[in-house]
């Protein structure tokens, strides 16, 4: 598990619950129309999309598909209920994501470009080499003041 605090745009949200819940299933309509969001109930995984205005279009499987428009704050829960993150709008379509997220939801992220792969691989190895203690990728440093600095260049490139 690693403990997630970013800014990111309601767009990579949208396609991050795509990804994480409905991708093999979505009608390619409702995929392409960044309006419609996945909602979903119950005890396997929840989704829950707040907005000023917000209509049921169709309900496949155990998603129900929602036009959202002025969304507010998005609630997302993994069927595992490892991963549980939440987006909430800063201004206009930016927002917070904080949360907790599962390897499997990282991978996820990156998909939808929320994260960089490079994100991802420093977050693993900062977990392995905490122990599990999460560092937000603004706070990490280099293990020493070599590693910050450049490499001496060759007297035939100065």
């Amino acid at each position: 598990m690693v403990e997630l605090d970013l800014t990111c745009n309601l767009e990579g949200f949208r396609r991050f619950l795509i990804s994480s819940t409905c991708r093999s299933f979505i009608p390619e309509s409702y995929l392409r129309d960044p309006e419609v969001f996945p909602e979903k109930q119950g005890d396997q995984g929840s989704i829950y999309v707040e907005a000023v205005d917000k209509v049921d279009l169709k309900k496949i499987r155990d998603i129900t598909f929602i036009n959202a428009r002025d969304v507010l704050g998005i609630i997302y829960t993994s069927k595992s209920g490892n991963t549980k993150l939440k987006w909430r709008q800063l201004r206009g379509r930016i927002g917070r994501m904080s949360g907790d997220a599962s390897a499997n939801s990282l991978v996820n992220l990156s998909m939808s470009r929320i994260l960089s792969p490079e994100d991802v691989e420093a977050i693993m190895a900062n977990q392995q080499n905490e122990g599990g203690v999460s560092v937000p990728l603004e706070e990490q440093q280099p293990e020493s003041p070599e590693e910050n600095q450049a490499e001496p260049r060759p007297d035939s490139l100065q």
